[in-house]
C-alpha cells in the first residue's frame, strides 16, 4: 500500500531505508564505514546486496496526482525538489545514492552529481552568473576553467578579475572591492568568488578562510554576497573539508580520486540546499546529470576511497624524500615540504594531509622534461591524477597549453615542471623507476 502526502496522494516508497543507521550508541560512524550502505535498502531492490544499475529513461508514477506533485518539486513551484523520481535527466536511483554518500565526506547539506568535471564548473558558473557580472577567481586554475571563465563567459558580458594563489585576505578585499566597482559599471554583481586549492599543476594553496573573512568584510550583508566555490579535486575529501572553512560551494572532477580507477569521468558539487537549488535547476534543464552505469561505478569506487588516497598519499611521501635531493631536480612543489611561511600556514589550517599529486621541476627545459617522461617504465605518461596507477604529464605542453605564453610564465607553470600523481604500486618500485628516468635527463 502506497504512502500518502497531507493531501491523500499516493506517494512512492521512500528509496532510503526507514532508519538509516548513522551512529551506534552514540558513536557517530565514520565515512568509510557508511560507505557500504548509506542511502541504499536492499529490501526496495528485491534483496540486492549492492544496488542494481537503474538503466531507465523514465519512471512510472502510482498515479497522476503523483505525477503532478512531482513534477511541482523538479520545477520548483513547490520548494522542497522532488519527492520521487521522474526523468534520468533529473534524478534517478543511482544518482541519488551516489549524492547521498558524497555528503557525507564534507558533512554538506545536499549533493549533486555531473557528467565531467567541467560540467559541474560550467553549471554551477551558469546558475550563478548573469550579464554584467564579474567572477573573481585564484590562479592559476585548470585550463578548461580557466578558458570557460576567462573566454566563453565573456561571449556573454561577463569579465573577470584574478589573484594569485597565496594572496592576502587584505589583498583579496582589494581585489573585491575593484571587482564590485566594475560590475557597478557594468549594470552587474560580484557573482562568485572561485577558487582551486591546491592550484593546479602548482599546488600553490588559496587561504579559504582568509578569503572568506574578505569577502564578508567587503560586502557584509549586502543581500548580493557573492558565494565562495572551491575546486576541492586535489585534496578533496579525505585531506581537505572547504565547508569547514567557509567555503559555500565545493566542486569535485569525480574522475580523480573518487573515481580512482581511470575508468570513468564524472563532477560533483556539494553545499547548502540553498546554494544547490539554483544549480540543481540548471543541471535539470541543460542535462549534465551523470548516467547510472557512472554513477554505480563511482559507489564502487567510493568503499575503497579512504584505502586508496591513503596508500597514494604514503607512497608520495617517500617517493618526494627520495626525489628532494636528487641532483637533476631543480625543485618540488609538494604540500609535504612546503618552504613559504605563509603556504605552510594554510596547509596547518586547512589541511590533513600533503596528498599523493606535486609539481617536479626537472633541471633544464622542455627538452629534458620529455627525456625524462619518456624514460618513464611503471609511470604512465598520460594527463589526469588521482588513479589507482602513477601518472606524469607536462602541463605547459600539454593540459595548459591553451594557456598563454606570458599568463603561463606569471602563473609558474614551466616548461621544466613535470606534474605526478602517485599511484598505489610498491613505493620502492616507483622510486627506482623515477631514479633511472632522472638518469636519463
Amino acid at each position: 500500500m502506497s504512502d500518502q502526502d497531507e493531501s491523500g496522494v499516493p506517494v512512492a516508497p521512500r528509496r532510503m531505508p526507514k532508519t538509516p543507521i548513522e551512529e551506534i550508541k552514540g558513536r557517530k560512524l565514520k565515512p568509510s564505514t557508511l560507505m557500504m550502505g548509506h542511502g541504499f535498502d536492499p529490501v526496495l531492490s528485491e534483496g540486492s546486496l549492492k544496488p542494481p544499475i537503474f538503466l531507465t529513461s523514465t519512471f512510472a508514477f502510482e498515479s497522476a496526482a503523483a505525477g503532478k506533485r512531482f513534477f511541482e518539486g523538479i520545477t520548483g513551484k513547490r520548494p522542497g525538489g522532488a519527492d520521487g523520481l521522474v526523468y534520468s535527466r533529473f534524478n534517478g536511483p543511482n544518482q541519488e545514492i551516489l549524492e547521498d554518500r558524497l555528503s557525507i565526506w564534507d558533512e554538506a547539506e545536499d549533493a549533486l552529481v555531473f557528467s565531467s568535471g567541467m560540467s559541474a564548473i560550467a553549471t554551477v558558473l551558469l546558475a550563478n552568473v548573469n550579464q554584467g557580472d564579474v567572477v573573481v577567481h585564484s590562479g592559476p586554475l585548470y585550463a578548461a576553467t580557466e578558458t570557460l571563465i576567462n573566454k566563453i563567459l565573456g561571449r556573454f558580458g561577463v569579465t573577470f578579475i584574478d589573484f594569485p594563489a597565496g594572496a592576502s585576505p587584505d589583498e583579496v578585499a582589494g581585489i573585491l572591492e575593484q571587482a564590485r566597482a566594475q560590475a557597478s559599471e557594468n549594470g552587474g554583481k560580484v557573482a562568485i568568488v572561485y577558487l582551486e586549492s591546491p592550484a593546479n599543476p602548482t599546488n600553490a594553496l588559496v587561504d579559504i578562510e582568509g578569503i572568506t573573512e574578505a569577502r564578508n568584510q567587503v560586502f557584509g550583508d549586502d543581500a548580493s554576497v557573492p558565494p565562495i566555490a572551491i575546486d576541492n579535486t586535489f585534496l578533496g575529501p579525505l585531506w581537505q573539508q572547504p565547508l569547514n572553512h567557509g567555503a559555500d560551494i565545493v566542486i569535485y572532477s569525480l574522475t580523480k580520486y573518487a573515481g580512482g580507477h581511470s575508468d570513468l569521468v564524472a563532477g560533483g558539487v556539494l553545499g547548502s540546499k540553498a546554494h544547490m537549488d539554483p544549480i540543481r535547476a540548471i543541471r535539470n534543464t541543460i542535462g549534465t546529470i551523470c548516467d547510472p552505469n557512472t554513477a554505480w561505478m563511482l559507489l564502487r569506487s567510493l568503499e575503497t576511497l579512504e584505502l586508496r588516497m591513503s596508500r597514494a598519499g604514503e607512497n608520495a611521501a617517500k617517493v618526494c624524500a627520495f626525489l628532494r635531493d636528487h641532483p637533476q631536480v631543480e625543485g618540488l612543489g609538494y604540500l609535504g615540504f612546503i618552504d613559504d611561511a605563509s603556504q605552510q600556514d594554510i596547509y596547518d589550517r586547512h589541511c590533513s594531509g600533503a596528498g599523493s599529486t606535486f609539481s617536479l621541476f626537472i633541471k633544464g627545459g622542455e627538452a629534458e622534461a620529455f627525456r625524462f617522461l619518456d624514460a618513464l617504465k611503471i609511470a604512465k605518461l598520460a594527463v589526469s591524477l588521482g588513479g589507482t596507477e602513477t601518472l606524469a604529464s607536462l602541463p605547459a605542453a600539454m593540459t595548459h597549453l591553451s594557456v598563454p605564453d606570458e599568463r603561463r610564465a606569471a602563473l609558474g607553470i614551466t616548461d621544466n615542471l613535470v606534474r605526478i600523481s602517485i599511484g598505489v604500486e610498491d613505493p620502492d618500485d616507483l622510486i627506482a623507476d623515477f631514479d633511472q628516468a632522472l638518469g636519463e635527463v
